[in-house]
């Protein structure tokens, strides 16, 4: 089956089918690149959507996330921006691998195509050329061999008649004889041109057009076969994220497995708790008795003023009602006026402590709550001063992490003055002393308040936190004034700090390290990232790219002592430096 012989008389319907080929793959890749952008449009939208939900830093909303529910809608909001990801990969892939290959393909294909057809038009041309040439040459045989037949017509006409001269005779019959000649003449070219003309019509009929015809049917059904391999490749981009994207589907669906109603409910126990009992019943009072009537532990009318102290939160409290209980007010308070009302609440000894809650919340609401957070109920109060005490401990451990790489940056000095003067770091040092100090003491402060709330012990033997291995925690023996005597009479607290004891730093083996004048050997290479200006005594300047020696590895605080030639040498940042160690010094 072949186009050469099939469809030797079909070029003009063979360049229509090419051409309408070539708009087919055309269009194939305008579907591809629209759906790519379809992908990337819908990959946008679903990371809008992720984005538009994700709870925002540093507000309520991100509070709310420690729910089981609310944890496995973020996960889920997560795996939603992975899955987007890959639509962005079935985009990528589709225009790389589909829509840049197939127009590359198309200027190709039209190329290929012109030269295919250019050759056929050339073959075609040369054929036409030969036949004209052929009937040129019939048309002369034909109207030699009808002037052939009249010059012998007139010779025959001259020889017959008697009154023709003799001279008259031979002239004609000399013509007839010249015409003859001519039209045997003619004769041998029209067969000599009909024979090449035949064997050049069987040449092109038969080689030359079946050859044409035979590379476009070839160029043909590649781009046949080359739309079918982007068709599969178009499914396989689709099928090679399809794993992944249930990966995406399996996290979700792991995530809602990870729903605990049980934890959520007792979660909502521990922020909402208040550490209040509820309340007991109240006395019956008898009115009918002439004798004094006596007030009720459990009437409104328990003034703190007879010389008792206020009821802590974690105990018993009788001397008010429940919160949420309502009083049905009588006629004479209904029809008081608002600021006689308040005025009459302001001056009545048995409310005061009802109104200091309400100053406390008001001022809560302005932004002025108390530092010990005792206008929380005490639950909550726990929870507050138990994160107040994590954070000052997190800070106490960065501050003691910067005076230890002070420290020894300063023993570096000692050891080593052309390396930078010790007395500069002094000030720093002196001044991160004094902020642990400052710490410590608001540790000790909020740790006894907190071992008031938990009705433990004031005095503690031990730090509930970690603490840097540099240096051993006091026992803050200071603690057990902290929690006597805080209460106010207005409600709120005082404070009285102890005095913190000296604290104690071990001696470190980074001594040891400088105790040999010898230069130290070399333990390997690196290779400077970027560039760094040593301005500071002790740092040593380095250039993009340049090569150095490594005397002295990272100990852990952040810089690598590096030497240039024998006589210089100094620390840079481990960050700027590409480091090779030589396989000894791993080993050791």
């Amino acid at each position: 089956m072949s186009w050469g012989t099939e469809l030797w008389d079909q070029f003009d319907n063979l360049e229509k089918h090419t051409q309408w080929g070539i708009d087919v793959l055309e269009k194939y890749i305008k579907f591809v690149k629209e759906r790519t952008e379809i992908e990337l449009s819908y990959a946008k939208q679903l990371r809008n959507l992720s984005k538009k939900y994700q709870p925002k830093k540093n507000s309520k909303e991100e509070e709310e996330y420690r729910y089981t529910s609310t944890r496995a809608f973020l996960a889920t909001l997560n795996e939603m921006n992975d899955y987007a990801g890959q639509h962005e990969v079935i985009s990528e892939n589709m225009t790389s691998l589909i829509t840049a290959e197939l127009t590359r393909y198309v200027q190709e294909l039209k190329q290929e195509r012109k030269s295919h057809f250019h050759d056929g038009r050339k073959a075609q041309q040369h054929i036409e050329t030969c036949w004209k040439q052929l009937e040129a040459s019939k048309r002369r045989f034909e109207r030699d061999c009808k002037e052939a037949d009249r010059a012998q017509q007139y010779f025959e006409k001259m020889d017959a008649d008697i009154n023709v001269t003799k001279a008259d005779v031979e002239k004609a019959r000399q013509q007839a004889q010249l015409r003859h000649q001519m039209a045997e003449d003619s004769k041998a070219e029209y067969s000599s041109t009909l024979q090449k003309f035949n064997s050049e019509q069987h040449e092109h009929y038969y080689t030359h057009i079946p050859n044409i015809f035979q590379k476009i049917q070839e160029m043909e059904e590649r781009r046949i076969v080359r739309i079918g391999e982007s068709m599969k490749t178009f499914a396989d981009v689709d099928r090679q994220v399809i794993p992944i994207i249930g990966k995406c589907l399996d996290e979700i669906t792991k995530a809602a497995e990870s729903v605990d109603h049980k934890n959520d409910s007792q979660m909502v126990i521990e922020a909402f708790k208040s550490g209040f009992e509820p309340p007991g019943d109240v006395d019956f009072e008898d009115f009918t008795q002439p004798m004094k009537r006596t007030v009720s532990e459990t009437s409104l009318s328990n003034s703190r003023g007879d010389g008792k102290s206020e009821p802590k939160f974690g105990s018993k409290s009788k001397g008010k009602l429940w919160p949420f209980i309502k009083k049905n007010k009588s006629p004479k308070q209904q029809k008081e006026p608002l600021s006689h009302r308040f005025n009459e609440f302001m001056t009545s000894k048995p409310k005061i402590h009802c109104f200091r809650s309400l100053k406390r919340g008001l001022s809560l609401k302005l932004g002025a709550g108390p530092e010990d957070f005792s206008n929380l109920p005490p639950e909550q109060r726990r929870k507050k001063l138990q994160q107040k005490v994590d954070e000052l401990n997190r800070d106490i451990q960065k501050e003691m992490d910067s005076r230890d790489a002070l420290t020894k940056m300063k023993d570096v000095y000692i050891k080593n003055p052309q390396m930078g003067d010790a007395a500069s770091v002094d000030h720093r040092l002196a001044e991160l002393g004094q902020n642990i100090e400052k710490l410590r003491l608001e540790v000790q402060k909020f740790e006894g308040w907190l071992a008031e709330v938990e009705g433990r012990l004031p005095a503690r033997t031990e730090q509930p936190r970690r603490q840097s291995g540099v240096y051993e925690a006091q026992n803050p023996s200071g603690v057990n004034s902290c929690a006597q005597d805080r209460e106010s009479p207005d409600g709120s607290y005082t404070e009285e700090q102890s005095q913190e004891t000296e604290m104690k730093i071990p001696a470190t083996d980074f001594d040891d390290e400088f105790d040999d004048e010898e230069p130290l050997p070399t333990i390997g290479t690196c290779k400077a990232l970027y560039t760094f200006e040593g301005q500071n005594e002790g740092t040593i300047s380095v250039a993009e790219g340049e090569l150095l020696y490594v005397i002295e590895e990272d100990k852990g605080d952040g810089w690598t002592r590096i030497r240039r030639n024998e006589d210089e040498e100094g620390y840079v940042p481990t960050s700027y430096v590409e480091v090779y160690l030589d396989k000894n010094a791993k080993d050791s």
